[in-house]
């Protein structure tokens, strides 16, 4: 089944050209089906990047799924036109008293900053407290990944020394895990991060279960059943591009930066990146709609009441 996204949005264009199921929403009405309601909290500055990067996955699901785009209603975005926002978004105020199948929360460039000292802190709190009411199942990703962890169970986030950056090896913890059915034993995923999580902290009392991780870049994805919650450290959604892009911004601004391990043929730069993550992207978020699909209520009113 297709996604249902505005048919104005800019994603719609670049998901057509690469074949990704999309359902108009005249079509969509005609449906006698109750779409899978997931929310995306996108908080990264490239917010047509990113909603593209989120909409493919799960319009390569079987169900179907309509997406309302969110943003936090004190903060100005500095790299997506007002007119945009505007057009596509919702501020958590205006979506607060709907419920929700699932719920994403992206990361942010702001990982450097204590989680205090982002201006919208406190209404990234009142949201993540909100999604254990309304919503059947959050996944956050990467710096939404640390503040939720942090904030559900105190998990400490800490500085590296150096830009965790490149495509690396992890391990699959937890073969039985439905969230990761069909997975290899290791497999690549982008990390881009200034910051870490260790296991040391991940404590057996706070039901959180470590199902992916590496030796050189740590835990990657966690679950925790009581709360039917994701927590992804790193970026599994990025485009073939992203690290690159990266890499090539950070050159030519004169900051010092390694070059992506593991991620161009033969670490040369001048060789076009080699996408080795994207079958298990699709497949994680594949088996996390599938959960949702089959967990989540029928009638959507009844999320978050037992």
């Amino acid at each position: 089944m297709p996604i249902k996204i505005p048919d104005q949005l800019p994603a719609r264009e670049v998901l057509a050209r690469e074949g990704v199921s999309i359902m108009d929403e005249k079509t969509a009405r005609r449906q006698d089906i109750r779409p899978l309601q997931i929310g995306l909290l996108n908080l990264m500055p490239n917010k047509i990047r990113t909603e593209t990067q989120f909409a493919r996955l799960m319009g390569a699901t079987p169900l179907q799924v309509e997406l309302t785009l969110v943003r936090v209603g004190n903060h100005k975005a500095k790299n997506t036109s007002e007119e945009h926002l505007i057009a596509f978004y919702q501020t958590w105020e205006e979506v607060r008293d709907r419920k929700f199948d699932g719920f994403i929360v992206t990361g942010a460039p702001i990982e450097l900053l204590a989680f205090e000292e982002v201006n919208y802190w406190n209404e990234l709190t009142r949201i993540l407290d909100w999604t254990a009411t309304n919503v059947h199942s959050s996944f956050f990703i990467c710096w939404g990944a640390m503040a939720a962890a942090w904030h559900f169970h105190d998990v400490p986030k800490y500085t590296l020394d150096k830009k965790a950056f490149g495509v690396f090896r992890h391990r699959n913890n937890a073969p039985a895990s439905p969230y990761l059915a069909g997975f290899s034993d290791d497999f690549a995923i982008p990390v881009s991060r200034w910051t870490e999580v260790r296991s040391a902290d991940i404590k057996p009392d706070t039901g959180l279960e470590l199902l992916m991780e590496s030796d050189r870049t740590g835990p990657c994805l966690l679950s925790e059943r009581a709360g039917n919650r994701l927590y992804m450290f790193n970026h599994i959604e990025y485009d073939s591009t992203s690290l690159k892009e990266e890499y090539d911004r950070d050159v030519a601004a004169g900051t010092a930066i390694e070059v992506p391990h593991e991620y161009y043929p033969g670490n040369d730069p001048s060789k076009p990146p080699l996408n080795r993550w994207r079958s298990h992207a699709h497949l994680l978020f594949g088996n996390w709609i599938n959960q949702v699909y089959q967990t989540t209520p029928y009638d959507i009113e009844n999320v978050g009441q037992g």
